[in-house]
């Protein structure tokens, strides 16, 4: 008798978008729909305010859901407030560390195996199979092995606070987790989140809400790489797969038309930051030509 091979998990891709970046988060699930081959759930994240605007975008694999419904009952917005969520249990929160909250929190709650974080900023250009994030039993982590940014250094600080694991010593060589089209392992979230209340004895919640410097991705990396170790069920790998552009500023149309023509073999999306404040209507047509058939 033949042993099958190991079947893929459940896979689940996890956008968090705002009315704001609409048009950008409408190029994505495009392009997700036309270069990822099924079965897969796209979840798309937004507030309660934007819910109708992104309905538009809901269809057989694709499903909107309100930050709200993934929140405890005591976190809250005040409509006439922006940027910042008031909580009857801790200090208020900026909407940048609520965000990250909400990634962890659908991680664990939403029916899937592996989660694929993407933001909206990022388009697929090319077709890509969730079976090269796969190594046997294994799941791909991005992990940079050494990587140097003093920026990132209250990330780690925090993160190894919250993991209770000895300080982080910024002057070391340590990697990097931070990057676009992040996979995670349900299983090993929900440990992440038992972990730090073992460590801290409050919710994990209430436990990351106390910072004001703090990375989703840098957390989970370091419980990974520190805690749970061989036992992840990961394999690191830092291959690039998003041609990125991270910079504040505007690019010019040539500098534009450079940025696509740099693109690797390796490179199956795109991310051209919305802090760039470029507007989707500028690359559409060559992300459409990449990518997309006629008439989208």
């Amino acid at each position: 008798m033949s042993l099958s091979p190991n079947p893929l998990p459940q896979f689940g891709i996890v956008t968090l978008s705002y009315a704001p970046d609409f048009e950008r988060c409408r190029l994505l699930a495009a392009t997700v729909q036309h270069c990822i081959a099924e079965p897969f759930t796209h979840y798309i994240i937004v507030d309660r305010r934007d819910l109708t605007l992104f309905k538009t975008l809901e269809n057989h694999n694709t499903e909107i859901i309100t930050v709200e419904s993934l929140l405890p009952w005591w976190i809250f917005r005040i409509p006439t407030i922006k940027k910042v969520w008031f909580s009857w249990q801790t200090l208020p929160m900026r909407n940048w560390l609520l965000q990250q909250i909400v990634k962890i929190e659908a991680a664990q709650t939403l029916p899937k195996d592996v989660f694929i974080f993407i933001d909206s900023d990022v388009c697929f250009i090319r077709p890509f199979d969730f079976k090269t994030l796969i190594k046997g039993d294994r799941v791909r982590l991005f992990r940079v092995p050494s990587y140097s940014n003093p920026i990132f250094d209250p990330w780690f600080i925090n993160a190894h606070q919250l993991l209770g694991l000895p300080p982080f010593k910024a002057e070391q060589d340590h990697p990097n987790f931070i990057g676009n089209i992040i996979t995670w392992k349900q299983e090993n979230v929900i440990k992440l989140s038992s972990h730090i209340e073992e460590v801290l004895g409050i919710s994990w919640i209430k436990a990351v809400a106390q910072y004001w410097q703090f990375s989703e991705y840098v957390l989970y990396g370091t419980f990974v790489d520190q805690v749970l170790k061989e036992t992840s069920g990961h394999y690191p790998d830092w291959t690039p797969l998003c041609h990125e552009y991270w910079e504040p500023e505007v690019l010019s149309d040539q500098q534009l038309k450079a940025f696509f023509i740099s693109l690797e073999p390796e490179n199956v999306a795109v991310m051209i930051s919305a802090k760039a404040d470029i507007s989707p209507q500028r690359y559409q047509a060559v992300i459409e030509s990449l990518a997309l058939p006629p008439n989208l």
